[in-house]
């Protein structure tokens, strides 16, 4: 077969892999990474993937978990093709031979995480099924796949509305440029942004960042979701305690051995993850550290290994049947926005994975519906782009802007602990506008920055991200899902069904669609 001029990924986990995988029998694929092809954030995802597989479980069960965890800002369309294309695509995994953990009989070992109404999650090597998923795709990848690692993306090529490339930086300063019919944006979320965080270093948010200078429109960034438990030793947090834990019966405790999440939620520790995270932020706030009593779990080294070899890392001694623990940022709700098909407001760049925003996840995504989103909608955006177009035009190359001098920028552990300060798990107003102030300088920034070394680059983005965070944040004047502002503490009828969506420079508030063709909502400038 013939190759069409092909794709370019930027990034490498999950939701990138499963594109590049069905995309090469069709036409040359490059996938680019700035780190390694092993450092994703999907690489060391320990949560499994939720799936309707067997009876009695149901696809309208799951559906409505979904919508009852992000407090119903969704897109319905969207979250139903997650779930029921999502469980076709475990299925078709399974019979490919991904390792899934099963019981003594041979059935699957399906466990139960926060908000789900059954045991649904699929696993693989207990706490490591981020780590099979990967491998179990890239032994699928085609040889004519080229991976390319350590290049950090920091331009897109577009002209006349029409993406056709990208530029690359790699370790040693050089610049690479690289022409496709299709650039695809899969670099994850922006969890590095916090000081708290369960994300790798490298998750600073490009993705949205290369986007949203390159003019595409992003939306639903102030929906950022703590996880309540990360492993939090001598004042820093030291990575990330699966939900599965508590969903194997490990409850949260303060340091008095009382239960803070009794009598709270119905679900009580596998309440949704906003409502968790903020009763344990409660409880530290006032002087009370939080423990995961694990103490019940039989055979807990054996079931999470990952974890156990983290905690024995940190000096954790697992017999004494507790896991010190606070809340720090896990994922991204918001991003580019695309549909589900992977497709944004410019034509010829997608975004899929958490660089997306499809209105799967609403105000706080449902547990493992992250890794079900990267395999369904990667396998989808492959399956729409065969179906359209495998072609566009190509534009006259554009104009090289001049060359920016680099601003003022705050140091990254700085601008990770102005984040978690000023837009993380609580918010108000008062310190959204500080913060925005302080980052609307770089995130106005235009121009070419190619001669900037990449550590700035990725500075840039960084604020360019935040920035974008702090002001959606800032706009919605009330409280909802893994968005809370003290000084709006309840959820409002008049941002029902409202997003807040940021394209070149203007922020609009826009009701009771998610598509492109709706018209414009109330608008107002970001840069004054």
């Amino acid at each position: 077969m013939k190759k069409t001029p092909g794709a370019v990924i930027v990034g490498s986990g999950i939701a990138a892999l499963q594109a590049a995988r069905h995309l090469a029998a069709h036409m040359n694929v490059i996938v680019i990474t700035k780190g390694e092809i092993r450092q994703s954030n999907s690489y060391f995802a320990q949560g499994g993937i939720a799936a309707v597989l067997s009876p009695p479980d149901t696809h309208a069960s799951h559906i409505n978990d979904t919508l009852s965890a992000g407090e119903q800002h969704h897109v319905p369309e969207a979250v139903e093709q997650l779930i029921t294309e999502g469980a076709a695509r475990i299925r078709e995994l399974l019979i490919e031979g991904f390792p899934a953990d099963r019981q003594e009989n041979g059935a699957l070992s399906l466990g139960l995480e926060g908000a789900h109404s059954r045991p649904r999650i699929v696993h693989a090597g207990g706490d490591a099924t981020g780590k099979w998923t990967v491998e179990h795709l890239l032994a699928r990848l085609p040889g004519q796949v080229e991976l390319r690692e350590n290049e950090l993306a920091f331009e897109l090529i577009v002209h006349e509305g029409v993406c056709t490339g990208v530029k690359t930086k790699d370790a040693k300063g050089g610049i690479h440029e690289y022409k496709a019919d299709h650039i695809v944006l899969a670099a994850g979320g922006a969890g590095a942004l916090y000081s708290f965080t369960s994300n790798q270093e490298t998750i600073t948010g490009d993705g949205i960042a290369l986007a949203y200078r390159a003019g595409a429109a992003v939306t639903d960034m102030e929906f950022i979701q703590f996880h309540p438990t990360l492993l939090y030793v001598n004042g820093k947090a030291k990575g990330l305690i699966s939900e599965a834990v508590r969903g194997a019966g490990a409850v949260l405790v303060d340091e008095s051995g009382k239960r803070i999440m009794q009598g709270v939620h119905p679900l009580e520790d596998l309440a949704p993850r906003h409502i968790t995270a903020f009763e344990i932020y409660k409880a530290r706030r006032s002087g009370k550290e939080v423990y995961l009593n694990m103490s019940m779990i039989e055979g807990f080294e054996k079931l999470f290994p990952t974890i156990s070899a983290l905690c024995s890392k940190q000096g954790i001694d697992l017999q004494e049947g507790r896991i010190p623990v606070a809340p720090g940022s896990h994922f991204l709700m918001g991003g580019v926005k695309a549909d589900t098909c992977g497709r944004t407001s410019i034509k010829g760049l997608y975004a899929i994975g958490e660089t997306a925003c499809t209105g799967v996840h609403g105000a706080n995504r449902l547990a493992s519906n992250s890794l079900l989103e990267g395999i369904a909608f990667g396998r989808r955006f492959v399956k729409s782009l065969l179906e359209g177009e495998n072609t566009i035009e190509r534009a006259v190359p554009s104009v090289s802007a001049a060359a920016s001098d680099i601003p003022p920028l705050f140091e990254k552990s700085e601008l990770q602990s102005m984040m978690m300060e000023s837009a993380g798990l609580i918010r108000t107003e008062e310190k959204l506008e500080a913060l925005a102030g302080c980052l609307r300088e770089a995130a106005q920034l235009k121009g070419d920055i190619s001669r900037w070394p990449a550590e700035k680059i990725e500075r840039l983005f960084m604020h360019t991200t935040a920035y974008l965070i702090a002001v959606s944040a800032l706009s919605r004047t009330e409280s909802r899902g893994a968005h809370i502002r003290s000084d709006y503490p309840s959820r409002e009828d008049s941002w029902e069904n409202t997003w807040i969506t940021i394209e070149n420079g203007q922020l609009n508030k826009r009701s009771g669609e998610h598509e492109w063709n709706q018209n414009r909502g109330s608008t107002e400038s970001l840069f004054y």
